[in-house]
C-alpha cells in the first residue's frame, strides 16, 4: 500500500474528479458519507451528544456532511464552524448551505466565549484542519484545541488530527488535537507512523474513498506501508524437488562470554524460517551451549571468550553478524579483517553496528546491498543526532543511498530504507520490546536470504512475520510474558496466517 505526500493526495483528488467526471463536492460527499457510516455502524442510533467541529476549508466541508447525515438519522448532534478566517472553500459553502436547508444552523465560534460545554461521555468529531494545513493553529483555535483535549472526551479525527502536518514535524504540541481514533482517506499518512506524533495519533484506519488507483500508481510513490497483501506477494513457495542444499546455508557470527544467548536466538531463527543449513560461529565458551541447545545447527569456534580471529571455514550463502559479539579491541580488529575479506552482502546487527559506528571508515568495506538493523540509539551512533522524525528519515535515507545499504530501523512501525524507497511495517505490538527480539529478527532475515529472497524482500518479509508473531500471541500471552523465544514459537502461525483468507475462501466455495 502506498503512502502519499500532501501534494500527491491533492493531485490524486484532482485526477479522480477529472477521470470520473464528477465534482469535488461529489468526492467530498462520498468520503464524508463513508465516515458517517463508520460511526453509525458503531453507535446504532445511541443517544450520545456528538459535537462536530468544522474548519472553513475542505476538511470542514467533510465535517458538515457528517453532521448532516447524523442529523438526518436522528442523532443528538451539534455542529460548530471554527471561524479562524474570512475565507471559505467552495465545497465548504455548498455543504454549509445544505445543512442550513435542513434547519440545522451551525454555531459559529469566534472566540473562547463561544466554546460549547463538552462532557466526558460526549463524542467530538474533529474536522477543523486536514491535509492542507501549512501552519500551526493559533489564537482562539489553539485555545479550542486545548479545551477539547482537556475534556478527555473521545475524539474522532477526520483524515488528520487537527494540527498534525503530513510532511513535516509539529512545532507546537499545544496546538494539536489528541485523537482517540482517526479515519484517514485512501492511504496511510507518514505522520501517523512516527514516534514524535504518538500523543496525537492513537489508533487509525484507512477509508477507501475511491481515488483513481492507476493515477496513484503513475505517481511512483517512494513510501510504502506493508500489509498482509504485500507480504504474501513476497512469499517463495517450495517445490517437492527441494532439499536442504536448495535452501541455502546461513552463517550466524557473534557471541562473547555471557552473551551466547543472542547467537542462540539468531541461529534458531535462521533454522526456523527455513534455511537449509545453519552454522554458528562463536567463541569456544559457546560451543557446548549451541550444540546442546540447537542440535540441528553446526558450530565453528574462535578464541575462548570472545571473537578474535574470524577464521571462518563455512561457505555460507548468507551471513548475519553482530549479536552478542562485544566490542573489545581484539574483536574490533578481527571484524575489520573479516569485512575486508568478505564479499557477500551481510546482515549487520548489534555490536557489529556499534563497531562500525566507532570506526566509520569500515563502511567502505561493507558490501553493497548489505542490511543494517539498528535500533534508534544504534542508528544515532551511525548518522548522528536528528532534530525530529522527519529529519531522521531524511538522514537515514541519505545514509542508505551513500553507502548502498539497506537500513532496517527497528521500532513500532519498523522502517526499511532502500535508497529513496521506504517501507513501513504494519504488524507487531509492544510485546516485541523484549531482550533478544532483535537477535531473532537478524536470524530471520539471514535465513530468508540464504534460501533465495533478495536482501530487500528478506528485510520486508522478515520484519512483517516478526511482527505478526506478537499479534497472534498477545491474546494468549499478554504483552509482558512474551519473550524472544515466543517469536520462534509463533512463527509457524505467522506464516500460515498469510494464507488464512485463502483457506476461508475455499471453505466458503465448498459450502456454497
Amino acid at each position: 500500500m502506498y503512502i502519499l505526500t500532501s501534494k500527491q493526495i491533492t493531485e490524486a483528488d484532482k485526477a479522480t474528479i477529472e477521470i470520473n467526471k464528477i465534482t469535488s463536492s461529489d468526492l467530498m460527499e462520498n468520503a464524508a458519507t463513508l465516515c458517517f457510516q463508520w460511526l453509525h455502524t458503531r453507535l446504532q442510533g445511541q443517544n450520545i451528544k456528538i459535537h462536530v467541529f468544522c474548519g472553513i476549508g475542505n476538511n470542514g466541508g467533510d465535517g458538515l456532511v457528517i453532521a448532516r447525515h447524523l442529523h438526518q438519522h436522528g442523532y443528538h448532534v451539534k455542529c460548530y464552524v471554527v471561524n479562524f478566517s474570512e475565507k471559505r472553500s467552495p465545497d465548504f459553502l455548498i455543504n454549509y448551505n445544505r445543512l442550513k436547508e435542513l434547519g440545522e444552523w451551525p454555531t459559529v465560534i469566534n472566540g473562547e466565549s463561544d466554546f460549547p460545554e463538552i462532557n466526558f461521555e460526549d463524542i467530538v468529531i474533529d474536522a477543523i484542519f486536514g491535509n492542507g494545513l501549512t501552519r500551526k493553529p493559533k489564537d482562539f483555535t489553539k485555545d479550542l484545541i486545548n479545551y477539547i483535549n482537556s475534556t478527555k472526551v473521545f475524539t474522532l479525527a477526520i483524515d488528520f488530527p487537527s494540527g498534525v502536518f503530513n510532511d513535516r514535524a509539529v512545532v507546537d504540541k499545544d496546538s494539536v488535537i489528541k485523537a482517540g481514533h482517526t479515519l484517514t482517506f485512501q492511504t496511510p499518512k507518514l505522520a501517523f507512523l512516527l514516534p514524535d506524533n504518538k500523543d496525537f495519533v492513537n489508533t487509525w484506519e484507512v477509508i477507501d474513498i475511491g481515488l483513481d488507483l492507476n493515477f496513484i500508481e503513475s505517481l511512483k510513490p517512494t513510501d510504502h506501508y506493508i500489509t498482509k497483501y504485500e507480504a504474501k506477494q513476497l512469499y517463495l513457495p517450495r517445490t517437492k524437488w527441494g532439499h536442504k542444499g536448495t535452501y541455502g546455508h546461513s552463517l550466524i557470527v557473534g557471541g562473547s562470554f555471557g552473551k551466547i544467548g543472542a547467537v542462540n536466538l539468531a541461529t534458531k531463527a535462521a533454522l526456523k524460517i527455513g534455511s537449509g543449513l545453519v552454522t554458528a560461529y562463536v567463541p569456544k565458551c559457546g560451543y557446548t551451549i549451541l550444540q546442546v541447545a540447537i542440535p540441528e545447527a553446526m558450530v565453528e569456534v574462535d578464541n575462548n571468550n570472545l571473537l578474535e580471529f574470524f577464521n571462518i571455514k563455512t561457505k555460507a550463502t548468507a551471513i548475519g553478524i553482530g549479536p552478542g559479539m562485544g566490542i573489545s579491541e581484539k574483536t574490533s580488529n578481527g571484524f575489520e579483517r573479516f569485512l575486508k575479506e568478505n564479499k557477500l552482502p551481510l546482515v549487520i546487527d548489534a555490536d557489529a553496528i556499534n563497531l562500525i559506528a566507532q570506526n566509520k571508515k569500515l563502511l567502505k568495506y561493507v558490501p553493497g546491498n548489505s542490511i543494517l538493523t539498528p535500533h534508534p540509539k544504534e542508528l544515532e551512533r551511525l548518522i548522528g543526532k536528528w532534530e525530529n522524525d522527519f529529519d531522521k528519515l531524511e538522514k537515514t535515507t541519505n545514509f542508505s543511498i551513500k553507502h548502498k545499504v539497506i537500513v532496517v530501523l527497528k521500532g513500532t512501525h519498523t522502517a526499511i530504507f532502500d535508497g529513496n524507497n521506504r517501507y513501513f511495517n504494519s504488524t507487531g505490538n509492544v510485546a516485541l520490546a523484549t531482550a533478544g527480539s532483535g537477535d531473532v529478527l537478524t536470524g530471520l532475515i539471514t535465513g530468508l536470504i540464504a534460501q533465495g529472497y533478495s536482501p530487500l524482500n528478506a528485510s520486508i518479509f522478515g520484519v512483517y512475520l516478526h511482527g505478526v508473531t506478537a499479534n497472534i500471541a498477545a491474546p494468549e500471552t499478554g504483552y509482558e510474558t512474551f519473550i524472544a523465544s515466543s517469536i520462534l514459537k509463533y512463527l509457524p502461525n505467522a506464516i500460515l496466517d498469510l494464507f488464512q483468507e485463502e483457506v476461508l475462501d475455499e471453505k466458503e466455495e465448498t459450502e456454497n
